[in-house]
């Protein structure tokens, strides 16, 4: 990520799940599995009555999983089917395991595809072969989303929106988009090639292939890194070079610097993909991971690069006016790094948050520059709920972090990650609210069988599970299949006074409670 990437159930079907290929409807309702159906129970006598049921443990706990150059998934180009799956199987079962509840995986790592599409070529990265599709054919963007959301894990799909070619991608051959779309593609000095950012082409295919996703699947949130313009050693230190859209748009009459209408341009596409994703589908979120440091001296005594100069990247301008749902600035230094304090660099962008979006930094956790490195990772979570308070969370980069060092699990899973957590609420997304679910209690005697259901059980997430024992509740986060569950009437020497259910939808938003009193 970045300029460090330089280098089994019952399931719930997640709605729009296509039955055909390439076929995924475009509202907001799932098709509950059969098995989904609670069992029949008795008619519920027991006493509902309102209660005061504590606040539902809240962080965002996110991780990348980069397809390019096969840094994390698949591990090879050449894999089968089957040992994609197992290797997708086994990543999600140990995020879902410690706790995670959102996955960032890269479905468009250069102009390409590791879903079925019709605009770009299969990746390089998935099948070693440019255009050539798995076999037998599947699409893993689906399988992907599919299983996050059977583990109740949010799937957003990262894309690169620029970068046309990666020199690590194989050779550039008649199904790149490097010849496919040559008018706007440059070739740069290392080997990459790259979309001209201020080519209104350029902006018209990248804004098809997101409308093309958000369409087709149900996925919850698009996702930009910090590649906007190419970082300058790319190029080996030459100016990037868009000569020809620079002469039309001075022709034209344009009045900017070159710098200020480089920056213009991605200004103009990163509002225009923000409304074009909500305008789709509105509950989908869009999210930028930019470079850390806008630019040196902000806040006083930061050192380093300035995407605001290099990356042509005005990140400060889009978290200003609202244009992301969330926001990652790589935050990939220690905690004491003197000239990239996190803490500073996490509060300056705080301030910079006037329209309250979501603020969740990302973490080097692959390798951030300590001796102890789960130990500066869990202090770098901890100080980050200390800064953003109820909206907190952050994403690792990159899982390749959490599996090559065998103490960082543990350290995240005994502390910080203890317990389960819903993302945090978007309430400037408007969302239908979700009808109060239906207890159903059964006494066994020394337990009582609890189910639950609700009439539209397309719009569920989550489930919450409160019990009561001695007058203090306890909450459990289950998953969409879980329907049902035995609770025993008596724990560590306390009676079961009362039971509770709510509903969770996407956005983290809760319905109504139904409670009733055991007797």
């Amino acid at each position: 990520m970045g300029i460090f990437a330089s280098f089994s159930t019952s399931c719930a079907v997640r709605e729009n799940t296509p039955k055909v290929k390439n076929k995924v409807s475009n509202n907001n309702t799932r098709t509950p599995n059969p098995k989904l159906v609670p069992p029949i129970a008795a008619i519920p006598v027991n006493e509902e009555f309102r209660v005061n049921l504590p606040a539902i443990k809240r962080e965002f706990r996110g991780v990348w999983i980069a397809s390019v150059a096969n840094i994390n998934w698949p591990s090879r180009n050449n894999l089968s089917v089957d040992q994609q799956k197992a290797e997708a199987i086994s990543m999600l079962n140990m995020l879902q395991e410690n706790n995670f509840n959102a996955v960032i995986f890269q479905a468009r790592p250069s102009a390409d595809a590791l879903y079925t599409s019709e605009l770009e070529p299969w990746s390089y990265f998935l099948t070693g072969k440019t255009g050539e599709p798995p076999y037998p054919n599947y699409d893993p963007l689906q399988f992907w989303i599919e299983e996050a959301h059977k583990r109740g894990m949010e799937l957003h799909v990262w894309l690169n929106p620029y970068r046309a070619h990666h020199s690590n991608g194989g050779a550039v051959s008649n199904q790149s988009m490097v010849n496919k779309l040559s008018d706007i593609t440059i070739k740069l000095k290392n080997g990459m090639y790259w979309f001209d950012p201020a080519n209104p082409k350029t902006q018209g295919h990248v804004s098809n292939v997101v409308k093309d996703l958000v369409k087709r699947y149900d996925l919850d949130a698009i996702h930009f890194d910090d590649y906007f313009y190419p970082y300058a050693t790319y190029n080996r230190g030459v100016d990037f070079p868009d000569h020809e859209s620079w002469r039309i748009y001075q022709s034209s009459g344009g009045t900017l610097s070159r710098p200020d209408w480089r920056r213009d341009q991605v200004n103009k596409f990163v509002e225009r993909i923000y409304k074009e994703i909500h305008a789709e589908k509105n509950y989908v979120k869009f999210g930028i991971s930019p470079f850390g440091i806008w630019k040196p001296g902000y806040p006083e005594g930061v050192v380093g690069s300035s995407q605001y100069d290099e990356l042509f990247a005005d990140a400060k301008l889009w978290l200003n006016k609202g244009w992301v749902d969330y926001f990652s600035p790589q935050l990939y230094w220690p905690i004491d790094s003197k000239g990239q304090a996190f803490a500073s660099l996490l509060n300056w962008w705080k301030s910079e948050n006037t329209m309250n979006r979501h603020l969740w930094p990302g973490l080097n956790t692959v390798e951030v520059k300590v001796s102890d490195r789960p130990g500066e990772i869990k202090n770098q979570v901890e100080l980050s709920r200390q800064i953003l308070k109820d909206d907190a969370g952050e994403i690792h980069w990159s899982i390749a972090g959490l599996t090559k060092s065998s103490n960082m699990l543990p350290t995240l899973k005994n502390g910080p990650y203890k317990d389960k957590a819903l993302t945090p609420k978007s309430p400037w997304i408007k969302m239908a609210p979700l009808e109060k679910p239906t207890l159903f209690i059964n006494d066994n005697g020394s337990s009582v069988q609890t189910s639950w259901s609700t009439k539209n059980i397309g719009n569920v997430f989550h489930w919450v599970l409160f019990t009561q024992y001695n007058g203090v509740w306890e909450s459990e986060i289950l998953t969409l299949d879980n329907l049902s569950k035995e609770i025993p009437k008596f724990k560590d020497g306390k009676s079961l006074n009362a039971i509770a259910i709510k509903a969770i939808d996407r956005l983290g938003n809760e319905s109504d409670y139904m409670a009733k009193k055991v007797k």
